[in-house]
């Protein structure tokens, strides 16, 4: 049996200590990457970080991002990493220890520690808007249950501002559908701000049997004038089928009048159309109908009524 000497058993410990840490760090820094590149976690003036080099534990460090948006490397001088994610920081200041020739293959692993700002700001529709405590990053749902959910007129479209980065907003669709809902969500970051907006309205008016505003909030924030007829409770038996009006406002500020005939939608002989936020359709009242059932009175009241509700 061969002999191995107590000096020979330290450098083999030794070997086997430095490749498993060589074999961590890179793990850790390849998940990193992963993570990364599809969040745009940045780093910010206040955040505290603590930055790790393999093998070499002295280079542990827990630097805070200055206002100037810099970190003092070891050896390496200040580094600029505000604005960047933690892997990117991790090059900056690898690329940083070569160029002052103080290590040669530097292999660098970036955490942020503790967020200068420690809440997320939820604004617009939701039931309880405000600025919430949050340590670490969060899924935009429970971020959304933290502000007490989405409002009965909340857009299923909601943004997210990127904290440092005011340009850089991510879109997410609450979608009807659970399923879609939790597999598509985001991560929000301490600093992020969310902003839920209002969902369009359309107004279905006149000889319906349910006339009203109806909010947008299916998943595509998009209605057609079939399906608002269809919650306003469909047209009522004494209505002018053929006699419907559009009414929609432009950028001028100006209103379009369009006829349509809603026989003619239910039938396919013309294509549904696709409602604007604040378009208002309009069903009259069949005059001789009416007469006969309602009488001149009734006719003269919702005519005036229906006068005022083509406005939004």
């Amino acid at each position: 049996m061969k002999r191995f000497s107590s000096n020979s058993f330290l450098r083999m410990a030794k070997a086997i200590s430095y490749d498993c840490s060589m074999l961590l760090l890179v793990g850790l820094l390849l998940g990193g990457t992963r993570l990364t590149a599809s969040e745009s976690l940045l780093i910010g003036p206040g955040d505290q970080l603590r930055i790790q080099v393999a093998d070499t534990p002295e280079m542990d460090q827990h630097p805070r991002v200055t206002d100037a948006g810099e970190i003092p490397i070891e050896a390496a001088g200040n580094v600029k990493v505000a604005g960047l994610t933690p892997a990117d920081a991790a090059t900056a200041i690898q690329n940083q220890l070569i160029s002052a020739h103080y290590m040669r293959h530097p292999i660098v692993l970036v955490t942020i520690e503790q967020f200068a700002t420690q809440t997320v700001s939820v604004l617009g529709e939701v039931k309880a808007p405000g600025a919430y405590p949050i340590a670490t990053t969060r899924s935009i749902l429970d971020v959304l249950a933290l502000a007490g959910g989405l409002s009965a007129v909340a857009d299923r479209d909601i943004v997210i501002e990127r904290h440092g980065d005011p340009a850089n907003r991510v879109h997410y669709n609450y979608s009807n559908n659970p399923d879609t809902a939790v597999d598509r969500q985001v991560l929000v970051s301490p600093g992020d701000t969310v902003l839920v907006p209002k969902a369009g309205i359309v107004y279905v008016l006149g000889d319906v049997n349910r006339p009203g505003g109806y909010v947008m909030t299916n998943n595509e924030s998009k209605m057609t004038v079939l399906e608002a007829l269809a919650l306003a409770g469909g047209v009522s038996k004494t209505a002018k089928q053929s006699g419907a009006r559009l009414i929609r406002k432009d950028s001028t500020g100006s209103y379009s009048d369009q006829r349509i005939s809603v026989g003619d939608l239910q039938q396919g002989k013309t294509p549904d159309i696709a409602m604007q936020p604040g378009d208002v359709v309009y069903v009259p009242f069949s005059f001789g109908r009416n007469l006969a059932v309602f009488g001149a009175g009734s006719i003269a009241a919702s005519a005036t009524s229906a006068a005022i509700y083509a406005l939004p």
